[in-house]
């Protein structure tokens, strides 16, 4: 039964990133976007650059028409600052639906769905005004037994071809941010970022040394995987495929909350030329932005558990548009 009122005027961060996911999706009060998302808001992702609220209701919307009974399991909210002065969020989502209608997934498969989301949102007056949003595309198409880079390729010309299509986010048509924070100089913040700068400047000797031997990853696709050899693969699959590309802590934070983890949020993006074989097949020459979202949790022994996510259907989007 959906409750009479919601108040959420006491709530901590944390609390209220939850709060309100809950009573847009699973309430159906898609209208309080209006309240909780500002005017002029900026929604990036991986597959486009959405500007104005205006935007974001139809496309609620039009999710839920073909995910009627979506939810939205909130994992965990990596945070810092308050809610008088403004914080940025960090939301990582188990995301639960049936494909149950027809809509950008095409015809209605009956299939259930899990994938995840991660989403940082920058608050003020309690208002959303700046969210980076990565949804595992990758892992919904898998599950529709789809393959992304045909399911990309499907996805243009239905948008009207390669001229007229959705644009997907690049360094050419991201919009400045409003809000500018880097991070909250937390130490695992700190700890993470330098892990993953290190890693990015080809050092994968770092994994042993930073990762628990008993890690789990979960990893863009859907994929579920375990120890050092799986994280190696991911990773340097990653790089190989853009091995001169520049990669960005955009922003890096941490939190030691009682009953949780130890835990770090990081937001990068890796930016260059499909010029290597990797996670995305023989080399395009195409230029790719990836914008990536990350969850690090920490234990007695290292990193024992981590959540990657970026959009494989976006960079194959991408590569296509360049390459026809």
């Amino acid at each position: 039964m959906m409750p009479a009122d919601l108040d959420f005027s006491d709530a901590e961060p944390a609390e209220w990133i939850l709060g309100i996911t809950r009573e847009i999706w699973e309430h159906r009060r898609i209208g309080t976007l209006r309240r909780y998302y500002a005017d002029d808001i900026t929604v990036r992702s991986p597959a486009s650059v959405v500007v104005g609220n205006a935007g974001v209701i139809p496309a609620t919307m039009a999710t839920l028409a073909e995910f009627p009974d979506r939810e939205l399991l909130g994992e965990d909210v990596i945070w810092h600052g308050d809610r008088e002065a403004g914080f940025l969020s960090s939301h990582r989502l188990m995301c639960l639906a049936t494909h149950s209608h027809p809509g950008v997934y095409g015809a209605a498969t009956g299939r259930r769905l899990r994938y995840r989301i991660l989403a940082d949102c920058a608050v003020r007056d309690d208002r959303v005004y700046d969210e980076w949003l990565v949804r595992d595309q990758g892992a919904i198409v898998r599950q529709l037994d789809l393959d992304p880079k045909r399911w990309a390729a499907d996805l243009i010309e239905r948008e009207g071809g390669a001229e007229r299509c959705v644009k997907p986010l690049t360094l050419a048509n991201d919009i400045a941010p409003r809000y500018t924070g880097r991070g909250d100089g937390h130490a695992l913040g700190r700890r993470y970022a330098t892990f993953l700068e290190g890693l990015m400047n080809a050092g994968f000797g770092l994994i042993p040394a930073t990762y628990d031997r008993a890690c789990r990853l979960e990893l863009p696709g859907g994929v579920t995987a375990h120890g050092w050899r799986e994280a190696d693969a991911f990773w340097i699959g990653l790089r190989a495929a853009l091995p001169d590309a520049t990669f960005t802590v955009e922003h890096a934070m941490g939190r030691d909350d009682p009953g949780m983890p130890p835990a770090a949020a990081l937001r990068w993006t890796l930016s260059g030329t499909h010029s290597g074989w990797g996670r995305f097949g023989a080399p395009s020459g195409a230029e790719v932005h990836v914008l990536g979202l990350s969850h690090a949790e920490f234990g007695r022994w290292g990193l024992r558990q981590e959540y990657v996510l970026f959009d494989e259907t976006a960079i194959w989007k991408q590569i296509l548009l360049q390459t026809g």
